[in-house]
């Protein structure tokens, strides 16, 4: 019984596990959303700063301000950049926590499994013990009936 009772604590153990995994694959699912956007939203503003210097190109710029568009805009795609790099890593970081999860839970399931089969055999086995002690008080019970009465059964 207590192989059996220590399979309850793997079992627990391998559910707080898989618990675990579940919830830093969420976690890691939100920051990648939260990155996604970020980075959806430097590529938007990106845009719209090109736009609006688009079309204002008619205007007379001096080669100071051009510069500094220029400058900003430079910034501005090295930034858009490093956001990809980090929805990239978080793409990766995703990858491996789901992988984890599924480990775990194809553990659980395994030790869930064992449980299972050792329950079955525990009550086979149980089965067994009472069965062996019915057929032995039908056999002391026959044994000790009168030899008259036994025969008169058969």
């Amino acid at each position: 019984m207590s192989s059996l009772s220590a399979l309850h604590v793997a079992v627990e153990m391998a559910t707080r596990q898989r618990d675990d995994a579940r919830r830093a694959l969420q976690d890691a699912q939100n920051a990648r959303h939260a990155a996604a956007d970020q980075l959806h939203q430097l590529q938007s503003y990106a845009v719209e700063t090109d736009q609006r210097w688009g079309m204002a190109e008619d205007s007379l710029r001096g080669p100071e301000v051009l510069y500094h568009h220029r400058h900003f805009m430079g910034r501005l795609d090295h930034a858009i950049g490093l956001q990809t790099g980090v929805v990239h890593d978080q793409d990766t970081r995703l990858a491996q926590l789901a992988q984890r999860l599924l480990q775990a839970e194809l553990r659980l399931t395994s030790l869930r499994k064992v449980v299972e089969r050792r329950q079955h055999e525990l009550a086979l086995a149980q089965m067994r013990r009472d069965q062996k002690q019915t057929d032995e008080r039908a056999s002391l019970q026959y044994r000790s009936s009168p030899p008259g009465l036994a025969a008169q059964e058969s």
